[in-house]
């Protein structure tokens, strides 16, 4: 007898049926909607904020802040449901790929692909900030002033001691999932997921069925919230956009240029490293993969969210790159929550940025330490707009560059947070796509009785 195939076949078929929905929003023009959405969001708020001044920045808070409505609750709709979606994509993503032996290769072959990836795109943020050199272009006394000892601390980058690694690495296990969840901790959250998912792979069709048909009845619904989420994207890209824009206006913009232009090159550059790889081993012209996936893409860009575009991801990933369903719902959810690369190469930028600033060398010794420290940082944190900051807060520390120069730089986050979530998930969709060439997944339709 088949092990859980008819099972995972309909399962397929059903996030088939339920990203159609989705898709028909794309097909609706959606990103058009979101590219006029995100041009008259930028001029609203030029024309509140303080480079035009039409209302008191006060009162042009406050009119930011109603705009912003339908974004914030865009993005708690997608909050909301993050966490179940994940569980639910994962759990049937083991169960749609082969045996055991498969599993053990794909989980171990993907791994080392985010692993590697990411430690490039914190060197490429790490060489591009060396190179170009920001930090020359702030006034370095004023920043002094900041902090009252501003080489403090420098001694304490010498990263996690050897003595407390086992501790850490114990601690990835969550002894209370439900209390992960509550903390939002996802890395305990997919680790959990995935001993859960290999163990319900192992079982008997009878025993797995129950609940595989919870887990299609949970993603069900986070695809229906998704759905009604997705109406709101434009005036949510709207307001989101306007409300950035209305507070920080064109100054700040310029006064951090060379920062935010430094960012975006590494982005640029690492954009241009996916497709590289993508024409070595797949022969798939740039312009071509880029045209397929605009409107992921686009939406990541507008939304800074990784785990709101998610669904289309796998979509896209299976309908406009061919990907297996059974990769595409391995890596997709996994790389959502580990694949971080363009927030790492954002922290490596910002650190070497904010060392610039205070005049602080770290160092090569300081440069593995962030290395280090950014991967680790950048796995598991969760794919909702801000958390770039929360992870920088943790690199800084770790290689004694004061943390209270993050207040230079969170005036822009929100543009580079923008840029960033779409190289995360562009990252995963050519993760998927070159997984699927190097391990070809065999549909479990042959396993024996109690296998």
């Amino acid at each position: 007898m088949t092990h859980i195939s008819a099972h995972s076949s309909n399962n397929l078929d059903l996030l088939t049926r339920l990203s159609d929905a989705l898709g028909g929003l794309i097909r609706g023009r959606l990103w058009l909607q979101v590219i006029i959405a995100i041009i008259l969001g930028v001029s609203v708020g030029l024309l509140l904020g303080p480079s035009v001044g039409w209302l008191a920045p006060r009162q042009a808070i406050e009119v930011g802040n109603w705009l912003a409505l339908p974004g914030q609750l865009f993005l708690t709709l997608i909050q909301m449901i993050v966490i179940p979606l994940i569980i639910a994509s994962i759990i049937r993503g083991l169960a749609a790929a082969g045996g055991i032996a498969q599993l053990r290769v794909l989980g171990s072959i993907t791994f080392l692909y985010f692993v590697l990836t990411t430690i490039v795109a914190i060197a490429i943020g790490i060489g591009i900030t060396e190179l170009i050199n920001p930090g020359q272009y702030i006034d370095q006394q004023l920043m002094r002033s900041v902090v009252s000892q501003p080489g403090t601390a420098v001694a304490a980058a010498h990263g996690i001691p050897l003595a407390d690694l086992p501790n850490k690495l114990i601690g990835l296990l969550p002894r209370n999932p439900l209390v992960s969840m509550v903390q939002g901790q996802m890395l305990q959250i997919v680790i959990f997921t995935l001993i859960f998912g290999v163990a319900l792979v192992m079982m008997s069709r009878e025993q797995a069925r129950p609940i595989l048909e919870l887990m299609a009845s949970l993603q069900e619904v986070c695809m229906l919230i998704v759905k009604w989420a997705m109406w709101l994207a434009p005036l949510a890209v709207f307001g989101l956009l306007a409300q950035l824009t209305a507070k920080i206006g064109l100054d700040a913009l310029y006064g951090m240029a060379v920062y935010v232009a430094t960012v975006i090159s590494g982005l640029l550059i690492l954009l241009m490293f996916y497709l590289l790889l993508l024409l070595v081993f797949t022969r798939e012209q740039p312009w071509r993969f880029l045209l397929r996936v605009r409107e992921v893409l686009l939406l990541a860009f507008s939304t800074s969210s990784s785990a709101a575009v998610m669904p289309l991801s796998i979509r896209t990933a299976e309908n406009q790159l061919q990907v297996p369903a059974a990769i595409a719902q391995f890596v997709i959810p996994i790389g959502a929550t580990i694949n971080m690369n363009g927030t790492a190469l954002y922290q490596g930028a910002a650190t070497m940025f904010l060392a610039q600033v205070f005049g602080i060398d770290i160092g090569i010794g300081g440069m593995l330490v962030v290395i280090l420290v950014a991967v680790g940082g950048s796995i598991g944190s969760p794919g909702t707009p801000g958390v770039g900051i929360i992870i920088l807060a943790l690199v800084l520390d770790s290689v004694g560059v004061p943390t209270a120069g993050i207040a230079l730089i969170v005036g822009v986050d929100r543009i580079l947070d923008m840029c960033r979530t779409a190289i995360n998930v562009c990252g995963d969709l050519v993760a998927a796509k070159l997984l699927s060439l190097w391990l070809p997944v065999t549909p479990v339709t042959t396993r024996a009785e109690g296998a």
